[in-house]
């Protein structure tokens, strides 16, 4: 079998003038990266048009570390629609480089259920994560010099929270030490980095309504607290502007295509486990108002990725899933079933019908949410016909639609089923009205202890005494209204990776918690979950290269 990229590279692509023609964008509204990337402009939504279009969410079982194939599966279903006649976008989030270099690798998809050029949208693309790296470090600079400069006038900070970003996994730079030197290297103090997906302003892009929402969002960043205990934001900086227009192409989302010359937009690329995990809001509308049905995927398993995508934004955005297809493979059956991961490719009935619990209570967790389920058998080569029979039994008995996704081997062909048995659920049982997990009036420890006990099963939630005093002081700030935005292991429903299957009554610890003024969501910050990821023992990097002008190992 061929690998991804031979696969990506083996496609004859479309121009992707010819791609915004068939939507029914002029050129004149398409700003070409090459012959088979654009951005359009983000005024082209046409919220009559978005009211009309059927949204289809995709989301997964708790992951096992090689991932569910959400995107495979996406990309998929778009090829499947396409197959069956159905005028159909996919909207996914960009690739970071950290996993792309790190132990996960790209993600574009997979095999022929593939996001086009992949080389591309896995490595720079159209820039839109240098562009959210710049505009985080230049106020991180400029934060910088305002204390040096302002420091003999007798200002200072008592605490600095803003950091710094890289979209590298590098856990040498966690806790970092600024200034040093002499004095005109500016003033001592502790800082560190989070990974890109996991900065405020990649939350704020993808949240952002229009270049003034963003440019709003971006004025109200909290950067730190004055000694007598006063909010400093970038608008005491007075340099939003400056922000602004280094994202103001970042914020139009990006065209592109895949294997089988169909539309896609990719754009914006939070991660669920740290972040809200869902690309931007105007990707996601403007491909509704170009298409009958539009996929759009959540990061990492519901619990996660699905529960912010629903609780945050669609809340935010005015947005309802008219379907909820949930991922599932027999690999990740197994693994929640307490067969060892080096045993998780061999066949094993008894392992797969203890991972029902897992599954089921994804399933369980998106029907309280009001969704009409859809569970998606994402197939390997290694899977046997008769486990793939004891999950499609289960899905009947459990009330559910089931259907196989043999995409990555067999591009649109593989998944004309799916796509027939998704456009039938919708029109005979769509999602009814979204139920979110808690109410805006709802105090912020309340939310998060109700997104821990009726998502994740936790028994009791308990807070550090650092964490109380932050949501004391977001309380006192007025930011009581605001969603909340947990950040946890994706391995598991609990803080412990390695809590395999459906755990409950657990204690769920909260750390910290770190307020987003600009993209307005509370984020705590449970158990030992880090913002900036390591890389493994043998990263993915050591298996790309350019052999004769070609990149090679890139998947």
């Amino acid at each position: 079998m061929k690998s991804d990229i031979e696969i990506a590279r083996s496609v004859r692509m479309r121009k992707i003038t010819e791609i915004a023609a068939e939507l029914g964008i002029g050129n004149e509204d398409v700003e070409q990266y090459g012959h088979y990337m654009a951005k359009v402009p983000s005024t082209l939504i046409d919220e009559e048009k978005v009211k009309k279009s059927k949204l289809i969410l995709v989301t997964s079982i708790t992951a096992t570390k090689a991932g569910i194939g959400k995107t495979t599966v996406s990309v998929g279903l778009a090829l499947g629609m396409a197959k069956i006649g159905k005028k159909c976008i996919v909207a996914l989030r960009e690739p970071s480089l950290g996993p792309v270099f790190g132990m996960k690798g790209g993600a574009a998809g997979g095999g022929y259920a593939q996001v086009l050029p992949m080389d591309k949208i896995n490595l720079h693309f159209t820039g839109d994560f240098h562009a959210v790296t710049s505009a985080h470090n230049t106020i991180s600079a400029l934060l910088d010099n305002y204390i040096y400069q302002h420091q003999k006038d007798g200002f200072a900070l008592k605490e600095v929270l803003w950091k710094r970003t890289l979209d590298v996994n590098d856990r040498s730079l966690r806790s970092i030490v600024t200034g040093l030197g002499p004095r005109t290297n500016g003033v001592v103090a502790e800082s560190g980095f989070d990974i890109t997906p996991a900065s405020e302003i990649m939350a704020i892009l993808c949240l952002a309504t229009d270049i003034n929402d963003l440019r709003r969002r971006i004025e109200n960043i909290l950067l730190g607290y004055t000694f007598d205990d006063k909010p400093f934001t970038v608008k005491d900086l007075g340099v939003a502007g400056a922000i602004t227009v280094l994202l103001q192409d970042a914020i139009k989302p990006n065209l592109v295509q895949t294997t089988e010359g169909t539309p896609a937009f990719v754009h914006g690329g939070p991660f669920a486990n740290i972040a809200h995990g869902c690309n931007t809001i105007i990707a996601t509308k403007t491909a509704m108002t170009y298409a009958d049905y539009v996929i759009t995927e959540a990061g990492f398993g519901a619990d996660l990725g699905a529960e912010k995508f629903l609780d945050i934004k669609c809340r935010k955005a005015g947005l309802k899933p008219d379907l909820t297809v949930l991922v599932a493979t027999l690999n990740g059956l197994k693994m929640h079933g307490g067969v060892p991961e080096t045993d998780i490719k061999l066949p094993n009935p008894e392992g797969v019908v203890r991972g029902f619990a897992n599954m089921d209570r994804h399933i369980r967790n998106l029907q309280g949410f009001g969704q009409s389920v859809f569970v998606c058998f994402n197939k390997f080569s290694s899977d046997t016909d008769e486990e793939i029979e004891i999950v499609r039994r289960h899905c009947a008995e459990m009330g559910v639609g089931f259907a196989l996704n043999d995409a990555w081997a067999k591009g649109g062909e593989g998944a004309v089923e799916f796509a027939d048995a998704v456009v039938k659920a919708i029109d005979e049982n769509p999602s009814g009205e979204l139920k979110y997990t808690y109410t805006d009036e709802m105090p912020l420890k309340d939310k998060i202890v109700a997104v821990a006990t009726r998502i994740y099963g936790a028994g009791t939630v308990v807070f550090s005494s650092k964490a109380l005093s932050k949501l004391r002081l977001a309380d006192s700030l007025g930011l009581s209204s605001f969603p909340v935005c947990i950040a946890k292991t994706q391995y598991s429903f609990s803080q412990d990776p390695k809590g395999y299957g459906a755990p409950k009554d657990f204690t769920f610890e909260i750390n910290d918690i770190v307020l987003n003024t600009g993209s307005e969501m509370v984020v705590a910050i449970a158990g030992e979950i880090i913002r900036m990821p390591g890389l493994p023992r043998v990263p993915q990097a050591e298996k790309i290269d350019i052999v004769d002008g070609e990149i090679v190992g890139l998947s």
